[in-house]
């Protein structure tokens, strides 16, 4: 079976990172449109046989830097900010142009680093995406460069990429470099120097090469260090990274097809990862009780909804870890709840279909059976 054949052909979601040197002509500071196009078929290829694809790109600043005349190798933060905003929206409309022929809509979607990390914002991110997905639509991701107080670094895409991964369970993040894998030492200067094809957990043997030999490769300042850093994430987070050589028309099929890429494999399946993180790794800030049918169909993998919910406890926020307990005190399981303590209390025991009468809006049921871990 050719390496990479399992992680991209079975993957229900794929997230790919696109740095700006694939992007963008560097000489011209214009899209790469020949790359774009051949990129945007081949991604297409996914779409038509059922999967759902993710492009997390870079590219904005170069392309902004030649719309407002910035030809200083190195800008103020300002100034990158300012040529993220110009260049947005032409990076936007490149990939609109790419997936345009293959019937695929496009929809940008800006980040910033809370919108991962604060979970009531991971929450309205991650459904905002989900629907975007269902709709059949390639979302393209990037930081939200305009607003960011910390200095702008082209690698911080390849972080970004693994948290998106984590944030909508994606099965496999591709890293499209500009070198073909990790390697044991730099390939460049080293001929004796090996890539590795497989990584089944990284070591401090792993972050010693991608530190060392391999800093400088891949597109950005922090080179291979950074994408293990990412793959790291989305290790465990269920999700398989595929290190590849991006500037090729087609980085996808030639994974497939077996050409030359480094798989570090994902320590658990994402579903596995995402409930044992709510189980584990959350303080509970309130509980909900919940009447006999309810527990029946939370033990057969149903979501909570409000017409099973008979108390509230503490004063919880959408998107806080709270506790799920029968109404003899015994604990069911942790989750995510959708509402706060006041409007949940507003909803008890209202069916489904009442719940936007009562509030004036929905946010479905009280706890998603995906955001549940059941004890």
């Amino acid at each position: 079976m050719p390496a990479g054949l399992t992680e991209i052909a079975r993957a229900r979601r794929v997230v790919i990172k696109v740095g700006s040197a694939l992007v963008v002509e560097a000489a011209a500071g214009v899209p790469d449109r020949a790359w774009l196009t051949a990129f945007a078929a081949d991604a297409a290829r996914l779409r038509a046989r059922g999967q759902q694809v993710l492009v997390v790109s870079s590219g904005a600043v170069a392309l902004g830097r030649r719309r407002l005349g910035l030809t200083r190798k190195t800008l103020t933060l300002p100034e990158k900010q300012a040529a993220a905003a110009a260049g947005q929206s032409a990076l936007m409309r490149a990939w609109e142009e790419a997936f345009e022929p293959h019937g695929l809509a496009v929809a940008q979607v800006l980040m910033t680093r809370d919108d991962t990390e604060v979970r009531r914002r991971w929450l309205n991110g991650r459904a905002t995406v989900d629907t975007l997905l269902s709709l059949g639509v390639i979302p393209v991701v990037n930081e939200n460069d305009t607003v960011v107080t910390e200095e702008i670094r082209y690698g911080d895409n390849d972080r970004l990429a693994a948290r998106v991964a984590q944030m909508i369970g994606a099965d496999a993040l591709v890293l499209l470099s500009d070198i073909d894998g990790l390697y044991t030492a730099d390939p460049r200067n080293n001929p004796a120097a090996r890539r590795l094809d497989r990584v089944t957990e990284i070591t401090a043997e792993i972050d010693a090469m991608a530190g060392g030999a391999n800093a400088g490769a891949g597109v950005g300042t922090g080179g291979m260090a950074t994408k293990i850093a990412a793959a790291r994430i989305a290790r465990a987070a269920g999700c398989a990274t595929i290190i590849t050589l991006g500037k090729r028309p087609s980085p996808l099929q030639a994974i497939e097809d077996g050409e030359a890429a480094t798989i570090i494999e994902a320590a658990t399946t994402a579903s596995a990862a995402y409930k044992g993180w709510i189980a584990g790794s959350l303080a509970p800030q309130g509980g909900l009780i919940v009447d006999a049918g309810a527990a029946t169909a939370l033990l057969s993998g149903k979501s909570l909804l409000a017409a099973g919910v008979r108390g509230v406890e503490g004063r919880f926020g959408k998107g806080d870890a709270v506790t799920v307990r029968a109404q003899d005190g015994r604990e069911i399981g942790r989750g995510l709840v959708r509402y706060d303590a006041a409007d949940a209390e507003k909803i008890l025991g209202l069916r489904s279909d009442a719940i936007e009468a009562a509030l004036g809006f929905t946010e479905g049921p009280m706890i998603h059976a995906d955001d549940l871990a059941v004890a």
